[in-house]
């Protein structure tokens, strides 16, 4: 028996030994096919377009063409990758980091809005290798100096479509006008529509196109369609959906902002526990409300696909569409929230009689029949799921130099609540979110408000809304 690797294996790439041997220990084997495909050529610096949806894989490809090109010896930006959102920068930064953890000192800087300028700014005063950011944020830093690309090697553009979505093209083409002609493009999107296409031909030099099909099929997502009358019948399906369903954690896919805040009060008002995530939030808003349904303290999302785009949503039990999506690949991404890391997922759509001409397109666009189901029976007297967690906030994050284990350690110190009753713990810039198990909320709550952290002590609350 031949002990070679397999073609799609990581050791067969030309990668540095450090980085090889991070990837082993983080437990990286394989390649996801958008990775087998693209990384070659990555690294053998050619521009690359990369379609694939969020969870595809394609984060650690990019990733790992940028590390491959760095001079860690070189306090200078080499690397630039444009997120449309704060929430997919962070976590773009958070995956760089990780596969870099081996190199030694590579410094990856997050620079996006909702943040002080001025602090970015001594930041780069420092020096950075990559920096991930919001193209508006990367702009403005631009004008002002505080950032140069005059040392850039690679830029990437990650969920290129909705960054064009959400009026970032002159931004991106600003940011472009000042990298230099010399450098390598990756361009990752899961559409690659008629609005990429000139602005890829423009930045790109003869680009190889990646093109990865989803994962997802009839064995990993049920999908579901309901008929109902009128627009007054949709939010009484959907509460007899997740009254019948009950999923922990699910997401509703609305078409407009209003329709999110409208669908969340709705939902609250009869005892669900929903919060609403559209563009109109203030980032703290945001942070907020994100940290609280990642930790399972909220089991209802009803987000605008614009707002919902690039969250890394893991362990989804279902996805609810309000209504079909008015592009129809955007139904295709919608579904393909639930479903992931083999798990199967259900995806439930409802669809008023002036819509059925669109759901003739999407079984046309899908290429298969789709047929509608009665809504379900409620047996008995079913009450809304009540989620297992409390979120609790605190007063001091990154800038306090506070870290998950020092808030841990508060929590399970003398006289405090076991680890196994907390859950997930979120530190940001200025704050920290933790998940502590609803019915030891309040004496979590005191350990931290009559606790010390770093030898100091901060605010602390509950958060409900």
């Amino acid at each position: 028996m031949s002990d070679s690797p397999s073609p799609s294996d990581f050791a067969t790439l030309p990668l540095a030994p450090a980085l090889l041997a991070n990837l082993e220990s983080l437990g990286y084997h394989t390649m996801t096919p958008i990775q087998a495909e693209s990384l070659p050529a990555i690294l053998a610096g050619r521009d690359v377009i990369g379609q694939g949806q969020t969870g595809s894989g394609k984060t650690a490809a990019f990733g790992l063409g940028v590390l491959s090109q760095l001079e860690v010896k070189a306090f200078r930006v080499q690397s630039l990758v444009l997120c449309p959102t704060r929430e997919l920068a962070d976590q773009v930064a958070g995956e760089v980091r990780r596969l870099a953890r081996e190199l030694g000192n590579v410094k990856v800087l997050t620079l996006c809005g909702g943040a002080p300028l001025k602090a970015q700014r001594d930041s780069l005063a420092h020096g950075a290798h990559v920096v991930v950011g919001t193209p508006g944020r990367i702009e403005e830093h631009l004008r002002k100096g505080s950032l140069t690309l005059d040392a850039l090697t690679t830029l990437v553009l990650d969920e290129a479509d909705r960054m064009l979505d959400m009026g970032f093209q002159a931004a991106i083409e600003a940011i472009v006008g000042q990298a230099p002609a010399s450098r390598q493009t990756l361009l990752f999107s899961a559409t690659y529509g008629a609005g990429i296409r000139p602005i890829a031909e423009r930045m790109m030099r003869e680009p190889l196109n990646v093109e990865v099909a989803s994962t997802h099929d009839d064995t990993s997502i049920r999908q579901h369609f309901y008929r109902v009358a009128d627009e007054d019948a949709r939010v009484p399906a959907l509460q007899r959906l997740l009254l019948s369903q009950r999923p922990a954690s699910s997401v509703v896919f609305c078409n407009t902002k209003r329709e999110t805040l409208q669908v969340a009060d709705a939902l609250n008002a009869v005892g669900f526990s929903a919060l609403a995530l559209n563009g109109d939030l203030e980032q703290p808003d945001r942070d907020r409300i994100l940290a609280m349904f990642a930790n399972k303290s909220v089991s209802i999302l009803v987000a605008t696909d614009v707002a919902a785009r690039g969250l890394d949503i893991d362990a989804l039990d279902a996805v609810f569409n309000y209504q079909i999506a008015r592009e129809l690949e955007v139904h295709v991404h919608r579904i393909g929230r639930t479903g992931r890391a083999g798990e199967q997922g259900v995806a439930c759509t409802l669809v008023a009689d002036n819509e059925r001409y669109r759901l003739e397109k999407l079984s046309d666009f899908l290429g298969e029949s789709l047929v509608f189901e009665p809504l379900p029976t409620l047996r008995g007297n079913p009450q809304p799921f009540t989620p297992r967690m409390a979120t609790l906030q605190l007063g001091a994050g990154k800038k306090h130099k506070v870290r998950p284990g020092d808030i841990l350690g508060a929590l399970t110190g003398e006289g405090g609540i076991a680890g196994d009753q907390v859950g997930k713990i979120q530190v940001t810039e200025r704050s920290a979110f933790v998940a502590v198990e609803r019915e030891v909320a309040r004496a979590a709550l005191d350990q931290l408000a009559n606790g010390r952290i770093k030898g100091r002590s901060f605010r602390a609350r509950r958060v409900t809304r």
